[in-house]
């Protein structure tokens, strides 16, 4: 909704001061500089980029138009999920074979759907879930290796943003070329006897492909950049939550104080408490989470044992 909003302030602040100073729409309906600015936009970004680059753009693109967004209510599947996980792991890693061998048939994993609905960050607990459970290593170790995976990973999915910005710095030029275009028309026509009016009409469209081109560069192409961006970040600091928990837990603590470690990394806007995370894992297992309860448990029990 947030985006709607402010695209709907960028289109309203152009046309409508342009249709405030007199303008007229038809002024700046030139579709054929339109296709020539996108097309040759997207043709470059074609020529200049792996398929697997354009497929992961279009993915992240997918994302923010459908509005996905990485909740408290996601942070709160991730963190119990990785709470099972580490519970099973106590009993003996092998015990976690069924599960992160065919993550989508399991039980376990098909009580957590938010982050079934992630293929990268469910790829990363199920690996290195494997990876401990092929052999002994210490916590220094794991962090090293999960820390170079991670900034592999973010590399590659920083990517398609900076291609992407790439092209948006581009559009001018390109607006500049279908203006060049249109000059060039408009010369022809006074060899053909055009009255001054028509020439200005002429020159007054190629000037359209200019202020597309930037239009294109500053009020679309960089909000989205900068929206693929925070996109990948968002999902790198889920990988770093989970990240944490695995090197908390090989360094021999508990499986609470690893996932408040994981905890702790979470987004400031969706962070939940430790009191919070505390509640959902009680709920998880069942037990009255109220301390006051917890006390008048405790009372009776020791007026009974009196």
């Amino acid at each position: 909704m947030q985006q709607i909003v402010g695209l709907l302030i960028v289109l309203g602040s152009v046309f409508g001061g342009f249709f405030m100073m007199g303008g007229a729409f038809h002024q700046i309906w030139q579709p054929i500089e339109l296709i020539v600015i996108a097309g040759a936009g997207m043709g470059a970004l074609v020529i200049g980029n792996p398929s697997h680059v354009l497929k992961e753009m279009m993915t992240q693109i997918k994302k923010i138009i459908t509005k996905k967004k990485y909740d408290s209510e996601f942070q709160r599947q991730l963190l119990l999920l990785m709470y099972e996980l580490l519970q099973l792991a106590a009993g003996g890693l092998k015990a976690l074979d069924a599960h992160v061998e065919a993550p989508k048939d399991s039980p376990l994993f098909q009580r957590y759907p938010r982050v079934l609905e992630e293929p990268k960050l469910l790829a990363f607990i199920v690996d290195n879930f494997r990876l401990m459970a092929m052999g002994k290593i210490n916590a220094h170790e794991l962090e090293g290796v999960l820390e170079q995976e991670l900034e592999a990973i973010h590399t590659e999915l920083e990517q398609p943003a900076k291609s992407l910005g790439k092209i948006g710095e581009a559009m001018p030029g390109f607006g500049i070329l279908a203006a060049v275009l249109g000059i060039v028309i408009t010369m022809n026509t006074v060899n053909e006897g055009a009255t001054s009016g028509e020439i200005a009409e002429h020159v007054g469209a190629a000037m359209v492909g200019t202020f597309i081109g930037i239009f294109f560069c500053y009020g679309l192409i960089d909000p989205l950049c900068n929206m693929m961006k925070q996109l990948v970040n968002s999902e790198a600091a889920n990988k770093e939550t989970v990240k944490v928990v695995l090197v908390t837990h090989v360094a021999g603590k508990p499986p609470l104080l690893a996932i408040d470690a994981g905890r702790r990394l979470v987004q400031l806007n969706i962070k939940p408490s430790f009191a919070q995370l505390e509640r959902w894992i009680n709920d998880l297992e069942g037990r009255d989470s109220a301390p006051a309860d917890d006390s008048s448990r405790r009372g009776g029990r020791g007026a009974k044992a009196a």
